[in-house]
């Protein structure tokens, strides 16, 4: 039979189908099935609707007219054929019964996870749903021996009696799974997990061996944290006691998506577990563990890391072969990490070729308190099913340890009934399941990992536990929570109570005991704990750093490119093919590239960026760039992707020239991501870290957005070198530029990126020509050198021609850290110069433009286009330039207390000369980047820029 239950689902909110209406709507239906065109056209539809749902047995079999089959077992009943009751009969008390039923098995579908037994502390009864309870839908205990057709279920049977039917429910949706999926609108994914849970009644069925196996990861994870708490009391290690069942989750995972064909698993989670983790899931070596509670590990990091945020990778073996584990390195900003993990995974899945995430997992583990609350769970969510973001879904773990992360009361947890339901936006499907049920965890994990492969979208395990220690085992939680710590308190723990039910099943007395002792001798010994663990495998798609490890800084490399291949990409990249019709702008840019590209006219910003990127997928570079509106730029100056003005879809609507170089290019992927900063950047970061051949470019629509992303610049760009060893090359491409469009589209914040650069960390410029963007974004791939670059890209500059450059400019030279005084009446007086202006920036152009309104032929301009590095070999030899110059002047857009003015006075003053003075001239201290007024911001940018060339005053640093 067709599932009727899906009335309630899809039309839940339409009154007619229940109640009092429901005979009418039972006799509609029988009416239908005998003759289609004798109900009216609206239920016809409906009707026709229901008979395209799958049959049990995965065909498209009709329904067929009830009346005949119950009046059939009506007759056997009556020749004593069955010992149940068997209602007969078309009146309306039976039709009303037999929607009901179908109401109550979509009932225990839809909201039967609560009512699952799912609290290992048994803390409070469960709540009652009238929805579960057959008298809400007017049932009596005479109607339990009444048989009813169920074959829209997958319990084995096509009619069960109530009773039967509402044991199978319980079983399934009601014991140590509770399982929420009724919210997918996709069928045939409701329909898998129908079968795949109510043909078992979520019961796993387990041999001996994998039970066995079982206790013994249970036995892992519970001694592993015995042993530390023993031998490092009171030293922080976040410890999984109480949760133990997720080290069994975690080797289940992998081992299915082994089997299923999975090469790479990438890992993301926080601090609960990580340790045990790391130890009896990756296979790090317990002496090398131990050594770092010792303190005794190898300090070759300029910073180092608490070991609970440290990464790691192994491989281990699975029935389909090695699988590479690769744990991310992750800071306490807890679930910033899941990004990271994402674009990880996706550089792995392009460099195998991999679209549908068929060999490449990413397992991403939260806690509770973190799923609900940190917003970056969205963002991520958010990428999951978009085209550059894609990964073919992610499995998600979550510690629920039922307090949060240190002394919270559940209340204030969230706002939500689960930790989870903020998944349920984007259909992903959750099983809920008992910690102190370890076989149910892992048919948890079996069935995710088997959805995930099946349909490539995310699933969630929420594994409900406790935590038996305090939040960092220096916390005493019954301060807070007294009642739940006395439960705790009497708690055998997970692996005694497995332990025993194996006992009692026959598998050995002293099984448990064994493998405690078995456990800590190889802990004793600091031997592996995973069995096995591939020492000398190595795959063939791993990445090999070493060219980029261990290299002192360079400013220098061989950026320019021959004449006759500057001129081929670009006819290349300024040809619109006949078939695609552009709009009348679009075409303008190009013919004006065109030019550009004969050198008939001077390049601008839009094809210097093109012709960098034209450049380096011609070579061999792949080139990734993501942001919001960056296919054609928020400034519409890029104009990478162009639209068909005839057609639509994009899938077919759009040609892209830079994907059309040569024959054999690397990849140009161009992408107008979601509009979220953290997410996309912390996704563009992990990509980097994987992939050192491509240029990854992240850009912000405006620069004050990379705010958003703060904690991906301060916890992973800025400091993952130095904490972690971690080389990443990933370019951040900032619009900054003081345009009188109000504090937030001013400034992407300097001041910010000045901060952080230390131990050569990164490097921070800001171009003023259209050469100079085209040879910084060749030299970030062309070094054999991996550093996060931060570029403060220009807005008024894209179209000013003044910040145009020459052909001659593009196939000679390089990226200039600091551009010398260029006008030639200057450079003739160089021993007549007495003051010396330096900058950086647009404000460049607006201190040209006064010098020659002043006819100040006595002051310098020098352009620092590279602020970290300092450049002090380039700075320096300019200053030199200027003997006689006694004043020494920084300008700047930003406010005095933002910009670079606090970093760059003591690089500055290092290569003064004597007697030489250094006097500031920009805008006012400011808590706000910039006014909002234009008038305001006009009457400050002209002030400052007299400023630059009036007497010093105010803060004067003297040589």
């Amino acid at each position: 039979m067709s599932e009727t239950s899906n009335v309630y689902v899809a039309y839940k909110g339409n009154s007619y189908l229940f109640g009092g209406n429901a005979p009418y709507v039972e006799e509609m239906y029988e009416k239908y099935l005998e003759n289609p065109g004798s109900v009216p056209d609206n239920w016809r539809g409906y009707f026709d609707a229901l008979q395209h749902v799958p049959a049990s047995d995965g065909t498209d079999a009709r329904d067929v007219p009830h009346l005949p089959v119950i009046n059939a077992f009506a007759e056997r009943a009556k020749q004593g054929g069955t010992k149940v009751v068997v209602a007969a009969g078309a009146d309306s008390d039976l039709g009303r019964k037999r929607v009901a039923v179908q109401q109550l098995i979509a009932a225990y579908r839809n909201v039967g996870s609560r009512w699952a037994d799912l609290d290992p502390l048994k803390r409070t009864e469960r709540d009652h749903i009238p929805e579960l309870d057959p008298a809400f839908y007017g049932f009596t205990d005479a109607d339990y021996e009444t048989v009813f057709n169920t074959s829209n279920t997958f319990f084995g049977k096509e009619v069960m009696s109530l009773r039967e039917l509402l044991n199978a429910l319980r079983e399934t949706y009601c014991s140590s799974i509770g399982a929420e999926y009724m919210f997918i609108t996709d069928q045939a994914q409701k329909r898998w997990w129908q079968e795949k849970l109510e043909t078992i009644r979520s019961k796993a069925s387990f041999n001996a061996e994998k039970k066995k196996h079982i206790l013994d990861r249970l036995t892992a994870a519970e001694g592993l944290e015995r042993f530390l708490h023993t031998k490092y009391v009171g030293q922080k290690r976040f410890s999984l006691e109480g949760g133990e069942s997720f080290i069994a989750a975690m080797d289940e995972v992998i081992q299915q998506a082994g089997a299923k064909g999975v090469q790479e698993i990438v890992i993301g989670m926080a601090h609960r577990g990580r340790l045990n983790v790391l130890v009896n899931t990756l296979g790090k070596m317990p002496k090398d563990l131990f050594a770092e509670f010792d303190h005794t590990a190898p300090e070759d990091l300029p910073a180092g890391d608490v070991k609970y945020h440290q990464g790691f990778s192994s491989d281990v073996s699975t029935a389909g072969g090695p699988v590479h584990l690769s744990l991310a390195f992750n800071p306490s900003h807890l679930e910033i990490v899941n990004p990271v993990v994402e674009g990880s995974a996706r550089a792995r899945m392009d460099r195998r070729g991999d679209v549908d995430g068929n060999q490449v997992l990413p397992v991403l583990v939260h806690g509770d308190a973190a799923f609900a609350g940190q917003g970056v769970n969205q963002e991520t969510l958010a990428l999951a099913q978009t085209r550059g973001y894609r990964t073919g879904g992610t499995v998600h773990i979550v510690i629920n340890n039922q307090i949060g992360f240190t002394t919270s009361d559940p209340r204030d947890l969230r706002s939500t009934l689960y930790c989870t339901d903020i998944v349920k936006g984007y259909e992903v499907p959750v099983l809920h399941v008992n910690g102190d049920d370890p076989e149910a965890v892992v048919l948890a994990a079996q069935l995710a990992v088997e959805f995930r492969m099946t349909f490539r979208k995310d699933v969630a395990i929420d594994i409900i536990c406790f935590r038996k220690l305090g939040h960092n085992e220096q916390d005493t939680p019954s301060l807070t929570q007294p009642l739940m710590y006395k439960k705790i308190a009497q708690h055998p723990g997970t692996r005694k109570l497995y332990a025993d039910r194996l006992a009692a099943q026959g598998l050995g007395e002293t099984l448990g005991d064994e493998m405690v002792k078995a456990y800590r001798a190889a802990l004793d010994a600091g031997r592996h704990t995973v069995d096995p663990v591939l020492t000398n495998f190595k795959s063939k798609y791993a990445v090999d750093w070493a060219p980029y490890l261990g290299k002192k800084w360079t400013d220098q490399a061989d950026t320019a490119i021959p004449l006759t291949e500057w001129k081929r990409l670009a006819e290349k990249i300024t040809t619109i093919p006949a078939t695609v019709n552009a709009h009348t702008l679009v075409k303008k840019v190009y013919d004006d590239r065109a030019a550009m590209g004969r050198g008939e006219i001077n390049v601008d910003w839009g094809m210097g960026e093109h012709m960098a990127f034209a450049s380096l997928v011609a070579s061999g570079y792949p080139v990734r760039l993501s942001g919001e509106d960056c296919g054609r730029g928020t400034f519409t100056h890029r104009h990478a992707v162009i639209h068909d003005q005839n057609r639509e879809r994009w899938s077919e609507g759009t040609y892209v020239p830079l994907q059309n170089v040569a024959d054999n290019q690397a990849p140009f992927v161009v992408i107008d991501s979601i509009l979220s900063e953290e997410a996309v950047l912390a996704f563009e970061y992990g990509y980097a870290s994987n992939d050192p051949s491509t240029l990854v470019i992240w850009e912000a629509q405006f620069g004050d957005f990379a705010n958003g992303a703060q904690v991906v610049i301060d916890q992973f760009i800025a400091s993952g070198e130095v904490k972690w060893g971690r080389v990443n090359g990933i370019t951040l491409m900032l619009p900054h530029g003081y345009e009188g469009q109000g504090p937030e589209h001013s400034s992407a914040r300097l001041e910010r990126f000045m901060q952080l650069a230390a131990d050569t960390n990164m490097q921070i410029v800001q171009p003023t020509t259209a050469s100079q963007i085209f040879h910084v974004l060749r030299r970030q791939q062309i070094r054999d050198l991996r550093k996060p670059l931060v570029i403060m890209t220009p807005k008024s500059l894209l179209r000013n021609k003044d910040a145009t450059s020459p052909l001659s400019e593009f196939i000679k030279g390089g990226f200039q850290t600091v551009i010398p005084e260029n006008n030639e009446a200057v450079i003739k007086k160089a021993d007549k110069v007495k003051r010396v202006i330096c900058c950086s920036g647009k404000v460049y152009y607006d201190l040209v433009k006064k010098r020659e309104e002043k006819g100040a032929d006595d002051v310098a301009i020098i352009r620092v286009e590279q602020l970290y590095p300092f450049p002090h070999k380039a700075f320096g030899a300019e200053i030199k330039k200027y003997p006689n110059a006694t004043d020494i002047v920084w300008c700047q857009d930003e406010p005095q207390n933002q910009g670079a003015w606090f970093f760059v006075q003591h690089q500055i003053h290092e290569n003064m000369l004597d007697g030489q003075k250094l006097g500031y001239a920009g805008r006012a201290a400011s808590a706000s980047p910039a006014v909002g007024y234009a008038h305001l911001h006009q009457d400050q940018q002209k002030a400052l820029i007299e400023a630059a060339f009036a007497k010093l005053k105010g803060f004067i640093l003297t040589k």
